[in-house]
């Protein structure tokens, strides 16, 4: 099993390179961009979590990673929206949905199990 570094490093890098497989108009370039950010500064800032200076600042750094996995999660439903008749890899589409999905709630997991052992609960 692949430790969750490696899981953000790989949909980050399958997320690159399926985003060069939209079709070239204004609006996917917007996609383009936005989601070129987003995929990849979830593994950015999980990297960053593993060198945190407290428990806060692992969290924190956790948190922002969870944010932005949730940002491409949203990203990845509008283009299942409106790239429809268009010819692009829906499987590639799919295995990028559920894999968000799972990192998702592998890092809200590991938040709260975080944020229960500060507090003691």
């Amino acid at each position: 099993m692949k430790d969750l570094r490696s899981r953000l490093f790989d949909f980050a890098v399958r997320f690159i390179k399926f985003l060069r497989t939209l079709p070239v108009n204004t609006e996917n370039k917007v996609i383009r961009y936005q989601l070129t950010k987003s995929s990849s500064s979830s593994g950015a800032n999980y990297e960053e979590a593993q060198a945190a200076s407290s428990k806060a600042d692992f969290i924190f750094k956790t948190e922002l990673a969870l944010k932005e996995m949730r940002e491409s999660n949203y990203w990845l439903r509008l283009i299942e929206s409106i790239q429809e008749g268009n010819n692009i890899d829906v499987m590639e589409l799919h295995f990028l949905q559920s894999e968000s999905d799972e990192l998702k709630k592998i890092l809200a997991s590991i938040i709260k199990k975080t944020k229960d052992h500060l507090t003691g609960s």
